[in-house]
């Protein structure tokens, strides 16, 4: 299987029941419920009658594959509400009206979502989703608070455009994808609870001139796909991050920089705090020694010349800003003798783990969703992974920093 295509972690095989009330947000329920499938998760989906003025049970049933549930009283089935509740392994109420908020917080059963949220033991995951006024009132934040100490996560609502006329304001229901990170954070073992993991990611600009750079062809996936995996295992994420287009992770704190300078000083800001560095940046090694203040005007016949310098070592420059015990992942992006050279850099940076893959390889390095990388640790055998989305890499090296914190 595509490696790209392969059902994501931690959806697999679990079952997650999607609630859905009548606000006008629920069109994006039926992304969700799309995106949670694809995902590999078993997707069970109950409307409320009010839903069902909105989106209609056929959406739902042409994309997760099962029966769309609604009423609380189902002839010959007359325990649904417990059914649905002990088999799931986590539940989104998306959107969660003001309505659904003040019922549920009463402890009201009058339906099949309401009577399933009393009988489950699974985490629940509650999206609000209204005008920005309904959700401003005292009484909604109220009901919100009072969930939210019955031990219910609320995620949202987002800041945006609300409903034509209304402006915009908090009261939108969060972007599916965040949703479904969300419900991942749930899904996932809480390993990394109470610790703090510092990423660096994507590339590093040093300036010729005011429009002009040195960089790198560095997406940043790898470094953001490492703050997504360590945020669903319930660490706080800061991630330190060079230009990149991609969305920042759900959950992560995102501090953006520009050039290995600003990087370093970033770094070492954050290492005392710092229980994990994953250092997946692609730090520029040189920059220009005097950078021009204005444009470098084009000559004809004529090419100006760079002079460089080294830029500072991140790994090398921080060493005494390290704690004890800080467990510290480098990675290294090599064209010859690729072990070799990631052995002397395990040794040299005093590193816990390096992570390193060979720049040469198709479906490897930079700009491809993919990647295939050798794990080195000071006395454990190579390990080589074989082909893998980013994403997946991501896992499996948390899943080695795990261990190596006992």
């Amino acid at each position: 299987m595509d490696a790209r295509r392969r059902p994501r972690r931690p959806y697999a095989g679990r079952r997650v029941l999607l609630g859905v009330t009548g606000g006008i947000a629920a069109y994006k329920a039926i992304q969700l419920a799309r995106d949670l499938t694809l995902a590999g998760a078993e997707t069970e989906v109950v409307l409320t009658a009010g839903a069902q003025d909105f989106v209609r049970p056929l959406c739902f049933e042409a994309l997760t594959g099962r029966a769309a549930h609604s009423s609380l009283y189902t002839p010959g089935q007359p325990l649904t509400h417990i059914r649905l509740a002990r088999d799931a392994d986590a539940v989104i109420v998306a959107p969660a009206t003001a309505n659904f908020l003040a019922r549920t917080a009463a402890g009201m059963a009058d339906d099949l979502l309401t009577a399933i949220l009393l009988a489950t033991a699974a985490p629940v995951l509650v999206c609000p989703a209204m005008n920005d006024r309904m959700y401003a009132h005292a009484q909604t934040q109220a009901n919100l608070a009072h969930l939210g100490a019955l031990g219910y996560h609320i995620a949202g609502p987002a800041v945006g455009p609300l409903a034509w006329g209304e402006g915009e304001g908090p009261g939108r229901l969060l972007d599916p994808m965040e949703i479904l990170e969300h419900t991942a954070r749930l899904l996932e073992a809480p390993s990394l609870s109470g610790r703090r993991v510092v990423v660096t990611a994507g590339p590093t600009r040093e300036a010729i001139d005011p429009v002009r750079y040195i960089g790198n062809r560095s997406s940043g996936r790898m470094g953001y796909g490492l703050a997504a995996s360590a945020w669903r295992r319930g660490a706080e994420v800061v991630l330190i991050s060079g230009p990149s287009s991609l969305p920042a992770p759900t959950g992560a704190q995102l501090q953006r920089v520009e050039t290995a300078e600003q990087m370093c000083i970033a770094v070492r800001d954050a290492l005392p705090a710092a229980d994990v560095l994953l250092m997946a940046a692609a730090v520029a090694d040189y920059r220009p020694s005097e950078p021009a203040g204005s444009k470098v005007k084009k000559q004809p016949g004529q090419a100006p010349v760079l002079q460089l310098e080294s830029t500072p070592d991140v790994l090398t420059a921080t060493l005494d800003a390290r704690r004890p015990g800080t467990l510290v992942v480098g990675f290294a992006l090599e064209t010859d003798d690729v072990l070799a050279n990631a052995r002397r850099k395990l040794t040299g940076k005093q590193l816990d783990l390096m992570v390193v893959n060979d720049a040469t390889e198709p479906g490897a390095g930079f700009e491809v969703s993919t990647n295939r990388v050798t794990l080195l640790a000071p006395h454990r055998e190579d390990e080589t992974l074989p082909l893998l989305s980013k994403d997946e890499v991501a896992d499996q090296i948390l899943d080695r920093v795990e261990v190596l914190l006992g």
